[in-house]
């Protein structure tokens, strides 16, 4: 495979790749992850990565926010679907709706017209902080961030125990509710790349679990789920622990030159499910290589 080679075009970083179906290698990628001194940091608001022809990862410059969350981006037949706006209101700064209608009319030129439909993972602010620079624009649905929202938008008949399917055109996803971190916390598995994407539920860093009993529940669901599916990679929304096993960034840091990869995988998955079934009824935090078990309230 070929190096990813970075191009700075404007106010964006772009990762560029032959426009092939192999998808780039997640854990080689490169990252941004902010400066010591944010008066000094030249990388762009919004880092731009095409995973493959019709999937993109974009992460947002720390020195923004110090979240960094990375935003996900799918392209069907007929609907485009965006999962997260950032955690950063104000367009001039995070030009998020620029970036995403840039990715989406170089799609329509050589594909065809599509709907954008911008979902959440969770009603968290450092997820849904863009949302107003994609309501009332053309062409583009914004998802509500309640439970009973996201229950009618992909028509769950039976939340959280059923999983539901959302298709883009010929590109079929499945919204598996994980509720626990939040109420209305989803997965989301795309059935052409084999990625699930588990949100601030699974992620390499500290999982905040509001609902201990809620959390298992859904941490059994992933499970179940991936033990009849093909997983290629999990994809969080957040990277918090560093390259040292056992070892986070402190909340607030705006320089993480250390990174731990953005992929886990299920044996990862099953470490927390095991974890968690050890831990019982007593909400406990718990520091793992990858992860860190961490009850709130």
């Amino acid at each position: 495979m070929k190096p990813t080679k970075l191009i700075l075009i404007g106010m964006l970083v772009w990762a560029c790749s032959s426009p092939k179906e192999a998808p780039i290698n997640l854990y080689e990628q490169s990252w941004i992850h902010g400066s010591d001194n944010c008066a000094d940091n030249a990388d762009a608001p919004i880092q731009v990565v095409q995973y493959n022809t019709n999937t993109w990862i974009l992460r947002q410059n720390k020195c923004i926010n110090f979240e960094a969350p990375f935003m996900f981006l799918f392209f069907g037949d007929d609907k485009a679907l965006l999962m997260d706006t950032g955690a950063t209101a104000d367009e001039a700064s995070f030009p998020l709706y620029k970036t995403v209608t840039g990715l989406v009319d170089q799609w329509v030129e050589k594909n065809g017209d599509v709907e954008l439909i911008v979902a959440h993972t969770h009603k968290h602010g450092d997820h849904y902080a863009a949302d107003d620079q994609f309501k009332g624009k053309p062409s583009t649905t914004v998802v509500g961030l309640e439970t009973e929202e996201v229950i009618d938008f992909f028509n769950f008949e039976n939340w959280p125990e059923e999983t539901t399917e959302f298709d883009l055109g010929n590109r079929l996803l499945s919204i598996i509710p994980i509720p626990g971190h939040q109420a209305s916390s989803i997965a989301i598995y795309d059935n052409k790349t084999k990625i699930l994407l588990t949100g601030d539920s699974f992620y390499p860093g500290r999982l905040y679990i509001k609902d201990w009993d809620a959390f298992k529940q859904s941490t059994q669901r992933l499970v179940d789920f991936t033990s009849k599916h093909d997983i290629s990679v999990i994809l969080g929304n957040h990277i918090e622990m560093t390259r040292n096993a056992g070892v986070d960034y402190p909340m607030g840091t705006t320089y993480q030159p250390e990174e731990h990869v953005l992929p886990l995988n299920n044996d990862t998955l099953y470490e927390l499910l095991s974890a968690l079934n050890k831990l019982g009824n007593v909400p406990t935090k718990e520091i793992h290589d990858s992860f860190i078990i961490y009850p709130i309230n």
